[in-house]
């Protein structure tokens, strides 16, 4: 059996080591990133929400950049809200700044009621580049 191939951006080991999961697996030319918060480096919430949700999205862009993708190469969203009906525009302004121009990934958004403390979190699938 393979074993994993594991992603981690540098820096925001806290969550990751807290709650013992993989930031992102690679298996063949897919990366599957787990759920992005907006955490800071210490592995608390952000509290206010605007910047929880530019905080996970620029956790997410780490991740990806630790497996050499950029939003360009996400196929995939699934984002997961406590209120998506009030947070809903500022998430919205905060994706048009990183998802480029169409065609846009697909996505799915939930409404939850936990998310351990936070109220946005975001996962993708990306297909990973081939080197040049």
């Amino acid at each position: 059996m393979a074993k994993r191939d594991a992603i981690f951006p540098a820096g925001q080991q806290a969550l990751y080591e807290i709650n013992r999961y993989s930031a992102a697996i690679r298996s063949g030319d897919l990366l599957f990133v787990s759920g992005q918060v907006g955490s800071r480096e210490d592995g608390s919430p952000e509290p206010v929400f605007e910047k929880q949700v530019q905080l996970a999205f620029d956790n997410l862009t780490a991740v990806l950049k630790a497996a050499g993708c950029t939003f360009d190469d996400v196929v995939d969203v699934t984002s997961f809200h406590t209120d998506p009906r009030t947070q809903w525009e500022a998430v919205t302004a905060a994706r048009l700044k990183v998802i480029g121009d169409p065609p846009y990934p697909n996505w799915t958004a939930v409404g939850v009621n936990w998310l351990a403390g936070f109220d946005f979190e975001i996962k993708v699938i990306a297909r990973i580049p081939k080197p040049a």
